[in-house]
């Protein structure tokens, strides 16, 4: 009897280890969440807080307010709140409070069980960690269905949440490939979002007479040679000056108030080489106007520079 007893609790036990295995996975991922204004119409801020043995994870964007189904932002006072939050990849259940449209609460997400083999045949392998981050960004199986059939490079579940944080999707590159871009790259693409390369600067500078890649795109952006910027400079007689150069400009603060006061210097037309050698050698309109003081005149841009690495002041 003994025996029974003790093979009869090892199952009993064994059965109720697995339910608590079960329940943990289908809830891997709970937290906090809080919700604030935004400053964007028709949004609110929202914000879904990990805790972990090693620190806490926080997943905070814009979300729009019709994402929160039942959930009145316009009663004041306090109110409590109950909402979920349906997604492909599962389902965010929420509960907590509002207090004038703003407040906090906790969160359990319950993962949709066959999301994950269904994102394995579109080639997307997606473990629990993805599985939430790709609830949270709203990576549907439409969404990879559609990026899969742009054919990028490199594309990958990672690159898919990343679209979906910087706002990558099927019309921004078609936008693109409509401006004559054959943009293939997933990371390039990104960089475009996140430094603000768009299709209407493309547009603006064919029109002017340039064809960039991808890379100089980039860096015109990060260094802030606009087409706004390029313009001014066309206004200083300095039209389609190759872009490398322009981007040399930006670096080394060869300006349109640079150029100007040095016209007003006598210096017509600088070649873009010697402007860009003029601000490396910091030979400044101050330092030229100096040396006329000290009654040294009608020195060259090649003048002025030697002089300047001479360490002559």
């Amino acid at each position: 009897m003994r025996i029974r007893r003790t093979l009869a609790y090892m199952v009993f036990a064994s059965c109720v280890v697995l339910f608590v295995v079960k329940n943990r996975a289908a809830e891997v991922h709970s937290g906090d969440w809080t919700l604030s204004r935004s400053n964007e119409a028709g949004k609110v801020e929202f914000s879904l807080i990990e805790h972990h043995q090693g620190g806490n994870s926080n997943h905070q964007s814009d979300w729009a307010t019709s994402s929160f189904q039942g959930v009145d932002f316009s009663k004041p006072g306090r109110q409590d709140v109950h909402f979920t939050i349906t997604r492909d990849a599962g389902k965010i259940e929420c509960e907590g409070f509002l207090n004038d449209g703003e407040g906090a609460g906790l969160f359990h997400f319950h993962p949709d069980t066959n999301f994950p083999h269904e994102m394995e045949k579109l080639g997307f392998p997606v473990d629990d960690e993805k599985q939430f981050s790709m609830a949270v960004m709203d990576v549907t199986l439409d969404f990879a269905k559609q990026m899969k059939n742009e054919h990028l490079s490199d594309i990958d579940s990672d690159k898919l949440i990343a679209f979906r944080i910087f706002r990558v999707d099927s019309a921004f590159i078609q936008e693109l490939r409509a401006e004559g871009l054959k943009i293939s790259d997933s990371d390039k693409l990104v960089a475009f979002r996140i430094h603000g390369v768009t299709p209407q600067m493309i547009r603006s500078l064919r029109q002017s007479g340039y064809s960039p890649d991808e890379d100089t795109l980039i860096a015109m952006r990060i260094h802030g040679a606009t087409p706004e910027w390029i313009a001014e400079l066309k206004q200083r007689g300095y039209d389609h000056v190759d872009l490398e150069k322009l981007i040399a400009f930006r670096i080394h603060g060869v300006s349109p108030d640079f150029i100007q006061k040095l016209q007003g210097l006598g210096y017509a037309h600088p070649d873009p080489d010697d402007l860009i050698a003029m601000r490396i050698h910091n030979v400044t309109p101050e330092y030229i106007s100096d040396m006329r003081s000290r009654g040294i005149h009608d020195l060259s841009i090649d003048k002025l520079v030697s002089m300047r690495i001479h360490g002559i002041d």
